[in-house]
Parts: structure tokens; C-alpha cells; sequence
């Protein structure tokens, strides 16, 4: 944006399918399930609400006077109404999006951010985009850098993915070669606004949903010199740039975390020529699959020193796949970056010891494992 200004379980005896249904209820009180909840339009300008408990979504209509609306749902948001048009050699019109951080003073809740580039050891982030066809626009992320841990106004360095563009429109400033980020080629750009430098990365062609971590783009800015280890990430929103039109865009799905804990400089390694650093658990993975749905055990040790408590295991699921229902622990977001929170009577792990949960789900397509599974920041084997 520029700135303005659940598999059914064998049946083993009646007491064993009654615990486990008392241990999937326990979990989905927890906060393992989205809640359901009515869908909130929003038409003011900067109208804003909270979805999941943990993302801002916000109308951000700030480069036009023509009405625009929002509908924010449990999962994401849909443009409902687009009026107005702008010049596609100029800036977009809004940016309706969602976010995790702080943005101009308003911060979602429970947000790990503002917080240090060089403390953040990952900040993996998912999304599944809804296209149209008839109208200009982008569809990208846009990330924030600031040499301040600032949760208001404008930050030094915006960092921009465009996962998609139809008609005339290209980023600020001008083409300064390639780069692969995320496994990924893009077209680099590099501009100001007046209010601050922004770095562009162009998909080649339309990219509908991935998992990636954020943090590859920070690391990437850094290395080019428009943002320093020293600076602080404040927020990741996800969304929209129209120009023209824009009814109907929606994002069908987001997921951001932010991982504290010391980053790899290099594949592997915490510092030049250093050693691997240690692991900080060991996750064993044990699905059971069907033709669209799964269960899975996952059982994390704690190969530490010291104990962990509460814990919090994060991993990515593929695209296409999505939690229904756990147990043993709470699964937040249902898709994407997950994290999995222990429950009251298994919070703590002592060094050396395991903690076993499960959950359910369904995939589209083939089925795959999670990936990235760290605790606390810290890679797991």
C-alpha cells in the first residue's frame, strides 16, 4: 500500500471413544475451532475489525472520495462495492486488507510486533487470494520496516509482494534486476513515495496462495541496504491495491506468526562459519489418511535443557489442507502458520520429555505433512 500520506478413531472399548470425545471437546473450547461469527461490512474509510481473535481487517480507503465496502468474514475478507476509478499512472485508490502488527496506532491483538529484525527467528505467513476478472488492480502484501519500534504513522521502508497485477499498473520507482526469495524468482523495484522507500517484489506470473516466511523478504531488504538488523518489523498486512472497480476481490484465507528467537544468518548456521544450532525438540508425525480427510498424532520432545512451559509448537500446512478438530491442544489459525498451544493439563514439557496431541482435517489434492515445525523459535528435527 502506499502510505497516506478431525479421522473417525478405531473403537477400542466405550470408555476410550468417551475420553477422546471429552478431549476434542476440551480442545475445541480451548480455541481450536474458529468461532463462528456473522460476517461485520465495513464502509467507512478506515472502518476496522478484528477476525480470529488475532488479525485487524480495515477498509483503508484512503486515495479516493467514491464509497467502498468491505465484508470481513471468520477466515478473511471479500470487497462488496468498489465505486470510483483512479488514474493508472498514479497511486490506488485504498488498500482494503488485514494485518498482524500495529498500523497507524491500531495493533491486533495479542501481536508480537513491533519487534526487532535480528530477534525474529521466522514469521511465517499464508493466503489464499480470490481473483477477478473486470476490474485493475493488485493483489500483494505489503510489509513494514522502521528503525523504531513505532506503532503509528508512516515507516522508513515498505517492503511490497505483489502476488498479482492485471492492467497497466507497476510498482513505485523503477526495475532493478531479479531475485530468488522464498524458493521463488521475482522482479525487483526499488522507489519513494515521499514518505518512504519501498521495495517491490513482481511475481512473473499470478500466484493464488502460498506459504512462505515473511522473514525472507526482510533478510533480502536488509542485504540490499534499505533496512537494518537493528530496525524492528511493526506489522504484515495482506490485501488489495485497486485502481478500477475491485468488487468481489477477497481474501479466502490468512495466517501470520511472528517467532522470536535468534536467526540464522546462513543455511544452518547462527553466524559466519559457527555450528548448526541445536535443536530445540524432536516432533514425530503420525497421520492416518483417507481420500480427503486425515488424522494425525504428532508427539513433540523437548531435546533442551530446560523445561518448556507453557509450550507452543508452530508448523505450515500445505495449501489445501485445514484443521476441523484437535485434541490435547488448541490450533490456531485452522490453515496456513499454525500454532499449537498446550492445554491446562499438559503445559509443561521437562527436558527430555514428550507431549502427544492430535487433530483432524481435510486436504484438496494430495496430501502432505506440515512442515517447519519449531518450538519456541527453534527448529525441531
Amino acid at each position: 500500500m502506499r502510505a497516506s500520506p478431525h479421522r473417525p478413531r478405531p473403537l477400542r472399548d466405550a470408555l476410550g471413544a468417551l475420553l477422546l470425545a471429552l478431549v476434542t471437546v476440551t480442545g475445541v473450547l480451548a480455541g481450536t475451532a474458529t468461532t463462528a461469527r456473522a460476517d461485520t461490512l465495513l464502509c467507512e474509510q478506515y472502518g476496522a475489525t478484528t477476525i480470529q481473535g488475532r488479525y485487524v481487517v480495515q477498509n483503508n480507503r484512503w486515495g479516493t472520495g467514491a464509497t467502498q465496502c468491505v465484508t470481513a468474514t471468520d477466515a478473511g475478507f471479500r470487497i462488496t462495492r468498489a465505486d470510483g476509478a483512479v488514474a493508472t499512472d498514479g497511486p490506488p485508490k485504498s488498500y482494503p486488507s488485514l494485518f498482524n502488527g500495529c498500523h497507524y496506532t491500531r495493533c491486533s491483538p495479542g501481536t508480537a510486533l513491533p519487534a526487532r529484525i535480528d530477534g525474529i527467528a521466522a514469521a511465517p505467513s499464508g493466503i489464499a487470494y480470490g481473483f477477478v476478472g473486470d476490474a485493475v488492480y493488485n493483489a500483494s502484501y505489503d510489509i513494514w520496516l522502521d528503525p523504531t519500534p513505532r506503532t503509528d504513522g508512516v515507516n522508513r521502508t515498505e517492503i511490497m509482494i505483489w502476488f498479482h497485477r492485471t492492467g497497466p499498473v507497476q510498482p513505485i520507482g523503477a526495475p532493478v534486476g531479479t531475485a530468488t526469495v522464498g524458493g521463488r524468482p521475482w522482479q525487483v523495484w526499488t522507489g519513494g513515495n515521499g514518505a518512504n522507500d519501498v521495495i517491490s517484489f513482481v511475481a512473473p506470473s499470478a500466484l493464488a496462495e502460498w506459504n512462505f516466511d515473511v522473514m525472507d523478504f526482510v533478510r533480502e531488504t536488509v542485504a540490499r541496504g534499505m533496512a537494518r538488523d537493528d530496525w524492528y518489523l511493526t506489522s504484515v498486512q495482506a490485501g488489495f491495491e485497486p485502481w478500477q472497480n475491485g468488487t468481489g476481490l477477497a481474501v479466502n484465507s490468512f495466517s501470520s506468526t511472528v517467532e522470536l528467537g535468534t536467526p540464522p544468518t546462513g543455511p544452518g548456521e547462527p553466524g559466519p562459519g559457527g555450528p548448526s544450532p541445536a535443536t530445540a525438540c524432536r516432533v514425530t508425525f503420525a497421520p492416518h489418511v483417507w481420500s480427503g480427510g486425515f488424522t494425525a498424532d504428532v508427539t513433540v520432545t523437548n531435546t533442551g535443557p530446560a523445561p518448556v512451559e507453557p509450550w507452543r509448537l508452530a508448523f505450515t500446512l500445505p495449501a489445501g489442507h485445514q484443521v476441523t478438530q484437535a485434541w490435547n491442544a488448541a490450533l490456531s489459525p485452522s490453515s496456513g502458520a499454525v500454532t499449537a498451544t498446550a492445554l491446562a493439563h499438559n503445559a509443561r514439557i521437562a527436558p527430555g520429555g514428550s507431549q502427544t496431541f492430535g487433530f483432524q482435517g481435510t486436504y484438496s489434492g494430495t496430501f502432505a505433512p506440515p512442515s517447519g515445525f519449531s518450538l519456541g523459535g527453534a527448529a525441531c528435527t
